[in-house]
């Protein structure tokens, strides 16, 4: 089986998971006795990601028939991605999973798709630590009275985390709206928007979207790293989902807004002093 298609159905296998059974995600299969348990979540994942196009409005099977007639085309300036990968087979793994057909010869070995799937969630970090966690920051040190006598920090550290409390709604609300709009709706995962950033790829050339939500950001940013890559990807949504069980709404976002990177050598934690007056002053 080809290098690539694995990764891509491990990624589906993740996914299919995440969106249809959160409650009951695996990290681990059987190669041979779960063969039948992982077509089936892929079938599940499917549907939904059939469903998220409807409240699209895109029709998935005609799509599909433009990519069979003109790959090129389809993947606009993206067509990179496509390299290395038969669209004939990924349409006959579309009609074995998505339309259950039975189909001769099959490109895709569940075998080697559960063994990549299993290497890649072998050591996943523990997020649970978040919830202690203090971000690489400023220490501030006193003396015997309690009195400040200076602060310790990394290079390029100095900052300190603000509860939620702090930061003004509206600039919370900002940050929703501008990065996730679904935010309170979705278990780490937002099917909706990755199928609106994966048709503004096809559809225009520039920047490409990602279609990640806040929580797949915090997981990014504090325990997986932003390596582009289909296992960093895949362990990327396994973690967000856990987040999500672990953490209530409010401290994911917290969490985010005290991690993210502004640019220009500044991080959302450094606007302290200016989050809490304007807070003050919209009292």
């Amino acid at each position: 089986m080809d290098t690539l298609l694995v990764k891509i159905f491990a990624t589906a296998l993740t996914f299919s998971q995440v969106v249809a059974s959160p409650d009951a995600m695996m990290t681990r299969f059987d190669p041979v006795q779960d063969r039948q348990q992982v077509i089936e979540l892929l079938r599940a994942g499917c549907s939904q990601v059939r469903k998220a196009f409807d409240v699209e409005t895109v029709n998935l099977d005609d799509l599909i028939t433009t990519a069979m007639e003109d790959p090129e085309a389809a993947a606009g300036e993206h067509a990179a991605a496509f390299r290395g990968i038969k669209i004939e087979d990924l349409h006959t793994a579309y009609r074995q999973f998505c339309k259950n057909e039975t189909v001769q010869n099959s490109p895709v070995d569940l075998g080697e798709v559960i063994e990549f799937y299993n290497r890649t969630l072998a050591d996943l970090p523990d997020h649970t630590h978040l919830r202690d966690a203090m971000l690489s920051g400023a220490n501030v040190v006193l003396d015997n009275k309690g009195n400040k006598l200076g602060e310790v920090f990394a290079q390029e550290r100095r900052r300190i985390s603000i509860p939620l409390t702090e930061i003004p709604v509206h600039v919370q609300n900002a940050f929703v709206s501008a990065e996730d709009k679904r935010f309170y709706h979705h278990n780490g995962i937002d099917e909706h928007s990755l199928i609106r950033a994966f048709i503004e790829n096809l559809s225009q050339s520039g920047r490409p979207q990602g279609g990640s939500t806040i929580t797949q950001q915090v997981v990014k940013n504090l325990l997986v790293g932003d390596e582009v890559t289909y296992e960093r990807k895949i362990r990327e949504m396994v973690l967000a989902s856990r987040l999500e069980h672990t953490f209530t709404k409010p401290q994911i976002l917290e969490l985010y807004l005290n991690s993210i990177f502004l640019g220009r050598g500044s991080w959302a934690s450094r606007w302290r002093r200016a989050a809490i007056s304007a807070n003050r002053q919209t009292r």
